[in-house]
């Protein structure tokens, strides 16, 4: 098998010019309690891995911690990361590997967002870091009742009052 491609230089691999790369998107979720700077060293990790790869990296948003949907992992919220960059299915999959092998990653998912895209055309934009949703404590539990009392079962009716009343009475 021959390789497409070999590195001269100690640097990372540019898309050749005139090469068409596609667009992907991947979202992964993070363990809610990793240390800011633990996050930034996975995100460069993989930013790595698309720049070896011969990819270029678009753009990396940290949308900070959040809840999520349903419990992945035994977490109830995550650090979610979106990563948007240019490659081939190889270096996705080599991406998705990376991925895998992180114990901190909860959950990922990649999507293909263009097809045939020049990587010369498209600019890098700078990474965003929101803020992510405020902490929230989680609930307190619930007192025990007894069955049925909060709907008023079990209490005795009182009479009714008023003209309905008065009009079932005989005269």
């Amino acid at each position: 098998m021959q390789q497409a491609e070999t590195h001269t230089s100690g640097g990372p691999a540019q898309p050749a010019p005139g090469t068409r790369l596609r667009e992907y998107e991947t979202i992964f979720l993070l363990r809610p309690d990793l240390a800011e700077d633990l996050v930034d060293k996975i995100v460069e990790r993989l930013r790595g891995i698309v720049q070896r790869e011969g990819g270029k990296v678009i753009k990396v948003e940290n949308w900070g911690k959040k809840k999520v949907a349903y419990e992945v992992k035994k977490h109830l919220r995550a650090i979610y990361v979106r990563f948007v960059y240019l490659g081939n299915t190889h270096m996705v999959a080599e991406f998705e590997r990376n991925l895998r092998m992180t114990d901190d990653v909860l959950k990922y998912q990649s999507v293909k967002l263009a097809d045939d895209v020049d990587p010369a055309t498209r600019q890098v934009e700078p990474d965003v870091k929101l803020p992510g949703d405020p902490e929230v404590p989680e609930r307190a539990p619930r007192e025990p009742e007894g069955f049925g009392e909060e709907r008023g079962f079990g209490r005795e009716r009182p009479e009714p009052e008023g003209e309905l009343g008065a009009e079932a009475e005989p005269e």
